[in-house]
This record gives C-alpha cells, structure tokens and sequence, in this order.
C-alpha cells in the first residue's frame, strides 16, 4: 500500500517546528525524524497524518554534547552515534552496548534516539535505559519549554506526557560516576526482533557492598520502569549469586508482565527474572 495524502513542511529552525506542530496539531500532524516507525504505519495506512513535519533540517536538533554534568542528546541524533562511546567513562560505554541490541544496522543509520523515546514501545531498549538513568525529557512547545522526568514521561504502551503540540527536542542522560558497574540483558526470538524482556542495571560498590542500585525493566511491560522491589533488595548487600537471585525473584514478582498467545504472561515473568540476573552478573 501506499500512505494516504498528506502535506509536507520542512521547517529550518525549531520555533517554525514548534509553530506548524501548533498549528497541525488538531489534524493529526506528526513528526519526522529518522521515520523508522511512522513511514511504514503510514505506508499500510494504520497512519493517516495530515501533515508531516520533516525536521531533519534543524541543524540545533543534531547536537551531542555534554552540559552540566549530563550528555544531551537532539531530536536528530542517530542511534548509529552510539556505536562508539560518545563520551569518557561507563555512560559512553552503556550507550554503545546498548545500541548493539536495536533492531539492525540500516535502522540504525536512520532511526533517531529521541524518536524511539517519543514513540514508546514496550520493546524499546532506548525506553529502558532512559528509565533506569532517571533521564530527562526536553519538550518545546509555542507555549515554552518544559522539563519532564523519565518515571513522569512514560504512561503506558506508546503512551507519553507529550501533548499533541509539543515536540521533543532533546533528551538529557546523567554522566555516571566513574565507578559505575553496568549490566544489560535482553531476550527476542531472532536477533534484531523486538525484545520480549529486557534488564538494565547500574550500581557501584562501597566497601564491597552495592551503593545506589538502579534497575529497570523493558518489554515485559506496558513501559519500562524501575523495580524498587529488588533495588531495595540490592543496597548494601554483597554482589553474589545469592543478591542477584533475591533481585532477580523480585523482579519477576514486581511485574505486571503483558499477555498474548505468542508471549504468555507467566513466560514473560520468567523471562524478567533471567534478564534481571544476567543483566546484575554482567556487571559485577
């Protein structure tokens, strides 16, 4: 099939982004970025937008750089940057072992990581490491410019704080201590499928014990969250097998795995407690 007519802008700057969103809104007018999700909703017609803004052009929206102690990442920016560490230390290190794990080489040079967090699928990897950071969200709208935290933005399977009028301009990731320990870990039936369960943990140790854990769990769910249930169940004890197997228990008791005849609920619910711990073996 062929996508349904619709109008095409190509605005230069942001607030001519922002401006035509505005006034698109109310018919359906849609962002394109890296399109690896819209184009072809829209070519079997499960999409029909109006008008399509193609901000690709928005040279501010390319930026990658690292302000106040946390990397900033434009609406422009591929998932390919992160095929290499984009930044010293374990962050840049995080990104590039995760990005191995999107989809497959192609959608990489296209796709976008703000995209992927503006569409919210429960599979996303992106999603999930988002949570697990506690990152930030930037949206930009003609009524100004706000500030939306991960545990805030995510509201159900593709389902965001974002009104209808607000582009997502960049997305603002914490540069981690240099001593961070990171694990992720995810299952899908072929590589470059969409994940089924997903398992991002962080932490670093003091005096041999687990400090300021961080886990979050993608796929498994409507949207990734983190698992206060096994993070609490982390601090302060020894990274071992019998830690991470409490956590990775947990972890499959904490969620609300979703169900369908391919993906049961009880296979995704184990499937969360065998991420979990390889995700927390990895990074010990």
């Amino acid at each position: 099939m062929k996508p349904a007519p619709f109008r095409y802008h190509a605005p230069r700057t942001i607030d001519d982004a922002v401006a035509l969103l505005a006034e698109t809104a109310g018919a359906d007018g849609r962002i394109l970025a890296g399109g690896q999700s819209l184009v072809p909703t829209m070519a079997f017609r499960l999409a029909r937008p109006a008008h399509l803004i193609d901000i690709n052009a928005i040279a501010a929206l390319e930026r990658l750089t690292v302000e106040d102690g946390k990397l900033c990442i434009g609406a422009c920016v591929r998932h390919a940057a992160f095929h290499r560490p984009v930044v010293d230390g374990p962050l840049g290190r995080l990104l590039a072992t995760v990005v191995a794990h999107i989809a497959h080489y192609p959608i990489r040079n296209r796709g976008t990581f703000c995209g992927s967090i503006a569409h919210a699928d429960p599979a996303s990897e992106w999603c999930a490491l988002v949570t697990a950071l506690d990152g930030e969200m930037v949206a930009r709208s003609l009524r100004g410019t706000r500030v939306i935290p991960a545990h805030e933005f995510f509201q159900g399977m593709m389902s965001t704080a974002l009104d209808d009028d607000e582009l997502l301009i960049e997305v603002r990731l914490p540069i981690l201590p240099v001593t961070t320990r990171f694990g992720f870990h995810e299952f899908s039936r072929r590589a470059g499928d969409f994940a089924v369960a997903m398992a991002l943990a962080t932490y670093v140790t003091e005096d041999g014990k687990i400090a300021g854990p961080r886990l979050a769990v993608g796929g498994a769910e409507a949207n990734p969250r983190r698992v206060a249930e096994a993070e609490h169940l982390l601090a302060g004890c020894a990274p071992d097998e019998a830690t991470f197997a409490a956590a990775a228990d947990a972890a499959a008791a904490a969620v609300d795995p979703l169900d369908d005849p391919t993906n049961p609920a009880a296979f995704r619910r184990d499937l969360v407690r065998t991420v979990t711990r390889r995700a927390l073996e990895q990074a010990a």
